[in-house]
């Protein structure tokens, strides 16, 4: 088939289109690099399956693909508090986008990548896709929140009143190869710092919980989720191991070396920062016979020998 990534040159964007080469696909990958990073299609321009589009989502395009997976929106806050009202238009206009080009060309499968962010700071723990959510509408991080929010409305109201067929997935904590140097990320932080010989800085006590999902994992996740018939979701695609930052730092500096320092700032106070993230990921389980497979430790090895190829 051929295949429009949107984002193809992000983090997990570029996992997904090398996937997708390796199936043998025709791949078209469509990014403004805002946010994604050229390096990680470099060793996929040589393919003579491999199409780069440089556009920008919030602008109408075509293309005639059979498929879509639509990932093009800046997911780290240090990149999308960066420009809030670009990253509401990304997810806004870049659904209504990828949604016309699925009616134009007849109704094609397009895939959603919504995040775990839409439940806000979570007063239900571990999180079902039927939490509705504790999303402050009006914060700093609600750009981004608010934005998945609105793209879920618009899939559901295309797939109502013009039955496209549309699959939504609601990514969590994602780490790996291919993370920008300059994410901002937990994961990405603690690493660099480690190699780099800073102290690994944890805000507030290191309490607040993440679940972390190595990124081959969540790739095929995605790829399950396109190919599982009738399944149209919200479903979670996570890592359900909970761990606290603490924990995480510890395991950095147990691999690397280094210190851990924790500043003063209490966690419920950084920018509406959830205390608690964890996927209920039953329903992938059941609907699409996934789950994942690369545990915390061993993702981390993986992603450290990528940084020291990088630093």
């Amino acid at each position: 088939m051929k295949i429009l990534v949107t984002g193809g040159a992000g983090f997990i964007g570029s996992h997904l289109c090398a996937f997708l080469l390796d199936q043998g696909h025709q791949v078209v990958c469509l990014d403004n690099f805002f946010s994604g990073q050229r390096e990680n299609i470099e060793s996929l321009v040589s393919n003579k399956n491999f199409e780069l589009m440089e556009h920008d989502i919030t602008q109408p395009f075509d293309v005639t693909v059979d498929q879509i997976y639509n990932l093009a929106c800046p997911a780290s806050p240090k990149y999308y508090q960066k420009n809030p009202v670009e990253t509401v238009r990304t997810s806004v206009l870049g659904a209504i986008n990828v949604l016309e080009l699925s009616k134009k060309l007849g109704g094609i499968p397009v895939l959603q990548t919504s995040t775990s962010e839409v439940y806000g700071d979570p007063e239900v723990h571990p999180q079902p896709e039927t939490y509705h959510g504790n999303v402050d509408p009006i914060g700093p991080r609600a750009c981004y929140d608010e934005g998945k929010r609105c793209a879920e409305t618009l899939f559901f109201d295309y797939h109502r009143e013009h039955r496209i067929p549309i699959k939504v997935v609601r990514i969590f904590n994602t780490y790996g190869p291919n993370m920008a140097l300059d994410d901002g990320r937990v994961v990405s932080n603690f690493i660099l710092q480690a190699l780099r010989g800073e102290q690994l800085t944890v805000h507030g006590d290191g309490s607040h919980t993440r679940s972390f999902c190595y990124v081959s994992d969540m790739v095929a996740g995605l790829h399950a989720m396109m190919q599982a018939p009738d399944v149209v979701g919200p479903i979670n695609l996570g890592n359900p191991g909970e761990f606290t930052i603490k924990e995480l730092a510890q395991k950095v500096v147990a691999k690397l070396g280094g210190l851990v320092e924790f500043d003063a700032t209490p966690t419920e106070n950084r920018a509406g920062d959830p205390k608690q993230r964890k996927p209920d990921i039953t329903l992938a389980q059941t609907q699409l016979n996934w789950g994942p497979k690369i545990q915390l430790d061993e993702g981390l090895d993986k992603t450290i020998e990528y940084f020291k190829t990088v630093v």
